[in-house]
């Protein structure tokens, strides 16, 4: 709606008037937090404007000292985080301020929990760090004009929160953006100088530009941020506090990163690289498609913030900064992806953050758990996709194993081989839907009753996975629901072999009821307990992974699976003594269909199975009321 020709009052995108209400009702565990979102904001202003600057040099015109004012004014209980940075144009204020342009924004209101300390967290990792500003001010104006634009074009945006805006053009004589907050009466204490400095100097030492504090009073404004890049800096030089508290302004994540490494490569290439793993994975985690990557300077100079470039895509998680000194200052989307030092830079910092991981699982097993529960997953897709780096991954994955199981850590590949079995030369696994399925799969008993340990895999991706791992220390990994069963020997063997001539007659009759569906019927070498399983031959896909590619509309040939039975099964035994040619055959289709409901498929005629277990309850029924 239209107030007057040159003033306009716009409403706030739903999901917006959303998050509002949540900033200004519910978040008040870390009211401080909106100062260094704000402070970070101007940042990145600065850095976008002297990215551009390489190629306008224009831009920066007669005020080429990029830094970040915050003025106050304890009586008026006002506070502003000024910049001369790039600035914004009306389009850009709207679309910035009154919308969220980057995705996310409903996940982040799907992933509250109702608990203010908690929620808090999520606040910049799905980018609405400016919205923090509600928290403490009951209105926000802000005041800018993009580089390159005349005075006359400026415009001021101002908003109280309760899901409306206003837009006006002004006029300003500097390029950059005022953001003003009219403090709420219980956070005055934001414009005190003393509590400023304090959490300019705990959240905001480490940028790059000058930040300057001045009051109403104060006659000169005065630096109180150290105004050095963080990476720039020798490792001896920096201290712990301040590596974390770079990382939650590089990433905008209230939790602290699991660990850190910072380098600097000299010789051939020279470059600087500070990397971070951070201990939760992002809500957009599996989105492949969506921005991502280190944030890349060129001889301190800003040029880009997800450069995809320096890390495989499995290693998306991975924040950080790289500083090149090689690479040129005029660098484009486009040259920087076909630059020949890339490549060599891509393979180094992706070893470093290995070798990071490396030393994590091995100092300090209870953090590397920590950091495998939320991107075991990812890292897994470098097995597919990282066939260099394919050993330095091996040692690095963590499963759960019939070892392990109710025990909090998975296990590595190490720790199998150190309690494999005398004479033992394979790594044993099954695949299934969830781990409860896998826990309970009929191919494990016989494994079990040897005290021979099997990885458990449950995750999508673990088809692929173990079939680029394919060994691992000499030892192949072998799914124990294909093929045989080729265990360590033991003193059952030799009494097994003779089983199949002697049950054939009866294998025989199953297999010609079961025809249809099944290829052949053996003896099963891997059952105790159970009546029957299903096994896919060598050759063929796992069912996991069949179900999948079917799921996704690919065609694929037709393919039965092999039945194996129990033959000291009860059940078993009944098929074998059962003269009605009927009840046989209902029986041995039930028997196929617990097999394959146990794998974790689904009947092709669930219909036909209800039908023929009623008739089999009915008729235990009868016989149960003649006796």
């Amino acid at each position: 709606m239209t107030e007057t020709a040159s003033r306009e009052t716009l409403g706030f995108q739903t999901e917006v008037r959303q998050l509002l209400q949540l900033m200004i009702h519910s978040l008040y565990s870390n009211k401080e937090i909106f100062l260094r979102e704000l402070v970070s904001n101007a940042s990145d202003a600065a850095d976008k404007l002297r990215f551009e600057a390489l190629e306008q040099p224009d831009l920066l015109a007669d005020d080429a000292e990029l830094r970040i004012r915050i003025e106050f004014d304890t009586k008026a209980r006002t506070l502003s985080i000024i910049d001369n940075g790039i600035g914004m144009s009306r389009d850009e204020l709207v679309q910035n301020l009154g919308t969220i342009a980057r995705s996310g924004t409903s996940e982040f209101l799907q992933q509250m929990s109702g608990d203010a300390r908690k929620d808090a967290h999520l606040i910049g990792q799905f980018g609405v760090g400016f919205y923090s500003a509600f928290i403490v001010a009951d209105k926000v104006t802000v005041e800018s004009r993009r580089a390159g634009l005349p005075a006359t074009d400026a415009v001021c945006w101002e908003s109280d929160g309760d899901g409306e805006f206003t837009i006006e053009p002004i006029e300003l004589e500097s390029r950059g953006t005022r953001v003003t907050l009219h403090l709420k009466e219980d956070d005055k204490e934001f414009a005190e100088a003393l509590r400023i400095e304090t959490l300019i100097r705990k959240y905001s030492d480490h940028i790059a530009f000058p930040v300057l504090l001045s009051g109403a009073d104060d006659e000169e404004p005065r630096t109180v941020n150290s105004a050095t890049a963080l990476w720039t800096r020798g490792r001896t030089e920096v201290k712990d506090e301040e590596y974390r508290e770079f990382y939650k302004h590089l990433s905008h994540d209230f939790a602290d990163p699991l660990c850190w490494s910072h380098n600097k490569v000299e010789g051939k290439r020279e470059y600087t690289s500070l990397l971070y793993i951070p201990a939760n994975a992002p809500f957009d985690l599996w989105n492949r498609e969506v921005p991502r990557g280190l944030k890349l300077y060129v001889q301190r100079v800003f040029i880009m913030d997800d450069a995809e470039q320096f890390l495989p895509l499995y290693l998306r998680f991975v924040k950080g900064v790289v500083d090149s000194s090689d690479l040129p200052l005029n660098v484009s989307r486009e040259l920087l992806q076909k630059s020949p030092g890339l490549e060599a830079m891509k393979t180094a910092l992706t070893r470093r953050v290995l070798d990071m991981l490396s030393k994590m699982a091995s100092n300090d097993s209870e953090k590397y758990a920590t950091f495998w529960s939320q991107f075991g997953q990812v890292m897994k897709e470098g097995l597919v996709e990282d066939h260099e780096n394919k050993d330095k991954l091996a040692k690095l994955l963590r499963f759960t194993s019939t070892h392990s199981e109710g025990a909090a850590q998975d296990q590595s590949l190490d720790d199998y081989i150190s309690r494999a079995a005398e004479g033992q030369d394979k790594i044993y696994y099954i695949l299934g839907e969830n781990y409860e399925t896998v826990k309970s799969s009929p191919h494990l008993e016989k494994l079990r009753k040897q005290g021979i340990e099997v990885f458990l895999l449950y995750d999508r991706i673990d088809p692929w996975m173990v079939d680029h791992l394919g060994e691992y220390e000499g030892k192949t990994l072998h799914d124990v629901s294909r093929g045989s069963l080729d265990l360590p020997a033991s003193d059952e063997d030799s009494a097994d072999e003779s089983k199949d001539d002697e049950h054939q007659p009866v294998l025989e009759r199953i297999a010609d009821v079961l025809k249809e569906r099944v290829e052949t019927v053996v003896v099963s070498r891997r059952l105790v307990d159970s009546p029957a399983c299903v096994v896919a031959s060598e050759k063929d896909l796992s069912p996991q992974l069949r179900r999948m590619l079917e799921a996704s509309g690919q065609s694929l040939p037709e393919s039965k699976p092999q039945l194996e039975v129990n033959i000291e099964h009860p059940l078993v035994q009944r098929l074998a003594d059962e003269s009605d040619e009927q009840r046989f055959a209902a029986l041995s289709n039930i028997v196929l269909d617990h097999a394959l409901l146990a794998e974790g498929s689904q009947l092709e005629n669930p219909a036909a199975y209800v039908k023929r277990m009623n008739e089999f309850m009915l008729e235990l029924q009868k016989a149960s009321d003649a006796a």
